[in-house]
């Protein structure tokens, strides 16, 4: 163990190394900067979606004030309800009304039915390339939705609240966020370089590398000038 040589990192030695090469660094992270951006912007095609508001009920009679435990029993039932929507019963019949080119699997990757904050409103989100087409889509669902559900579930009734608008925006992709981290993933790349090219570098460069590296005493040092164009 005493004859044992181990291999430390100086992190003066690494933070002068990046100093050295701070241009450098600073390309390399515009450089994929630009990049993330190109790609984001020109390259991926943009990705909308359109979404339409429904609240569930527990019974069809709404005449009567309302429970708390009824509107618990509502919120529960959203997730059965979702499992409705994105059936085969509900989609395949928003297919065949529209003329989609798309099939059962196809469509229902691009319908997601979640809650809104835990309330008995479930929100019915359709993603598309093309914004009319998303909203066209989100509405026929909503148009055959409900009597699916109350074939199904034989109780409660289910109320669209907020029709499906075309989106102006798209949600992805972002832009921004892409070009961030392509910035990142190029700075680290090169910070990376950076510390395996001074983890490597077994090269003598001066007295106090020779003092460190191979433990011998410095008793004299040759300079180097120039003289005119010679050295």
């Amino acid at each position: 163990m005493e004859n044992e040589e181990y291999d430390t990192i100086d992190l003066l030695e690494v933070l002068n190394a990046v100093r050295q090469h701070l241009a450098i660094l600073i390309l390399c992270t515009l450089a994929a900067a630009v990049v993330g951006f190109t790609v984001s912007k020109f390259a991926m095609t943009p990705q909308y979606e359109s979404s339409a508001l429904m609240i569930v009920n527990t019974r069809q009679d709404t005449t009567s004030n309302v429970t708390s435990d009824q509107i618990n029993s509502a919120t529960k039932l959203v997730s059965t309800y979702s499992i409705i929507i994105k059936s085969d019963t509900v989609l395949q019949q928003v297919i065949n009304d529209l003329g989609l080119s798309l099939t059962y699997g196809e469509l229902k990757d691009r319908v997601t039915v979640d809650a809104v904050d835990d309330t008995q409103v479930m929100k019915i989100t359709v993603r598309s390339n093309n914004p009319e087409w998303a909203q066209q889509v989100c509405n026929k669902i909503t148009e055959v939705s409900p009597d699916a559900i109350l074939e199904a579930v034989e109780a409660g009734s289910v109320k669209v609240i907020s029709q499906a608008p075309v989106p102006t925006e798209p949600v992805s992709p972002n832009v921004l966020k892409n070009t961030a981290l392509a910035g990142m993933v190029g700075l680290v790349l090169c910070l990376g370089v950076i510390f395996l090219q001074v983890l490597l570098d077994n090269k003598i460069k001066s007295e106090e590398d020779i003092a460190k590296y191979l433990d011998l005493t410095v008793v004299g040092v040759i300079p180097e000038y120039e003289r005119g164009k010679k050295k």
